[in-house]
């Protein structure tokens, strides 16, 4: 069974959103949702989530390099518990370490500084939280 999932970048000042369907394993990114001080305008996430329908959100755990949590880690997870709260779905948390750097270099190798734009860095960062999500749980549908 096919299944619909959004993944969600989680930061600050800009949250970015990815959706995929478990079985291509491939995500496209979504506008960013921006924030202040972490907090989005949910209407606009509601909005999304009532367009695709989602199965399951993944949410980007920001951890550093040895694996240990900083300071967003926590309020990543506080950010997909509010998810989980308010839309009634199930949330699941991705390791993200690599994901921004990623997204930066994949831009970067299409377009140079000029697609750099921070709300495209966050929309890829989320479409390779939910690529990294699908390797890690997806055995094929």
């Amino acid at each position: 069974m096919t299944k619909t999932l959004l993944a969600f970048d989680f930061g600050t000042y800009s949250i970015g959103c990815a959706v995929g369907q478990s079985i291509t394993g491939t995500a496209q990114g979504l506008p960013a949702f921006k924030a202040q001080d972490g907090i989005p305008n949910w209407a606009q996430i509601e909005k999304v989530i009532a367009e695709w329908q989602p199965d399951l959100l993944v949410v980007g755990l920001p951890l550093n390099m040895d694996g240990t949590e900083q300071p967003l880690t926590q309020r990543a997870r506080k950010f997909g518990n509010r998810l989980q709260g308010r839309f009634n779905l199930p949330v699941a948390f991705q390791d993200e370490r690599l994901t921004t750097v990623e997204a930066r270099s994949e831009i970067f190798s299409r377009g140079g500084y000029k697609a750099l734009k921070k709300d495209k860095v966050d929309s890829i960062s989320a479409c390779l939280i939910l690529e990294s999500w699908f390797e890690n749980n997806e055995s094929g549908d």
